[in-house]
């Protein structure tokens, strides 16, 4: 079966622009990489994804757009064809994208109803080497999402998007991959809602210099810093100012994406945090609420 094998950007609808913009731009360490028809692009500094944010106006908080990469104009009609079988809403079939970037793809409603995009072709952007302690983002590491049937979920990427299960928190979150990154997309219990966006940061060091800036800034640490256990990354955790769960991340584990066998991890205090050290936790979160974009497609 064809596969998805990355992540490519998270669009968002927010009620104030200028702020959201201001954040990711002058606080969170993205570049902004384009204005245009309404939109405003962001990008990361370290890979030649040419946004990875995309913010719109809109009367209120949701989710535009989760876009995923595909490796050929082949595997995205594949991938269209997969996503239309298991009985999908589409948004659009498999066309030349107008956006930036351009590209070649196709968007869908999820069975929950968020809204998705698979790409290929896409014009590759601007990326430098990135330093120790600069502190900012190089990508994004991965996307945690809410489901109210949440094995369903699972089953849904696994089968239909060529994802693979990676491990188990429980019986009630699971760590897929699409690549050998050991997760790019987790699934957690809950009503159908985007939970967080992570970015890689190149260093644990780089991580902490971030922390340091958006505490200095006035963005104060919702949940770390801390190490999790499924995956072995370390965390901090923030919320944007128009209410969306953001993470800073570090060495997130690299695995055999064909020979990787899963293990279950049994919830508990050390294994949430294998540091002991970090503050706050996952009830200091946004409380997570049916996304308002859920079949609503915008045309964008």
């Amino acid at each position: 079966m064809a596969r998805v094998n990355e992540i490519r950007y998270v669009g968002y609808g927010v009620p104030d622009l200028a702020t959201e913009r201001e954040f990711y731009r002058d606080t969170w360490g993205l570049r902004e990489a384009a204005e245009q028809d309404g939109l405003v692009y962001f990008a990361t500094h370290g890979h030649d994804e040419p946004y990875v944010v995309r913010l719109r106006p809109s009367e209120e908080k949701r989710v535009d757009v989760i876009a995923l990469a595909a490796a050929s104009r082949a595997d995205s009609d594949a991938l269209f064809a997969q996503v239309r079988d298991a009985g999908c809403r589409i948004i659009f079939a498999p066309r030349d994208l107008t956006q930036l970037g351009g590209g070649y793809g196709f968007r869908f409603f999820s069975p929950d109803g968020l809204p998705f995009e698979v790409s290929s072709d896409v014009e590759r952007g601007q990326k430098r080497e990135m330093v120790r302690w600069e502190g900012v983002p190089q990508k994004i590491s991965h996307i945690v999402l809410h489901s109210p049937d949440h094995q369903a979920a699972v089953k849904f990427f696994t089968d239909v998007l060529g994802f693979r299960v990676s491990d188990w928190l429980g019986d009630f979150m699971c760590f897929l991959r699409c690549n050998s990154a050991h997760h790019r997309l987790a699934i957690l219990p809950g009503p159908p809602c985007l939970n967080h966006v992570a970015y890689d940061m190149l260093s644990v060091d780089d991580m902490m210099r971030g922390v340091s800036r958006l505490n200095k800034m006035g963005t104060g640490i919702k949940w770390g810093p801390g190490r999790h256990t499924a995956g072995n990354n370390t965390f901090s955790y923030f919320v944007s100012p128009n209410g969306f769960a953001i993470e800073y991340t570090s060495e997130l584990d690299d695995v055999d994406d064909d020979l990787h066998q899963h293990q279950v991890h049994v919830p508990g205090p050390q294994v949430m945090d294998q540091w002991g050290t970090g503050v706050g936790g996952p009830q200091t979160m946004p409380h997570p609420e049916p996304d308002k974009g859920l079949f609503q497609a915008v045309e964008v």
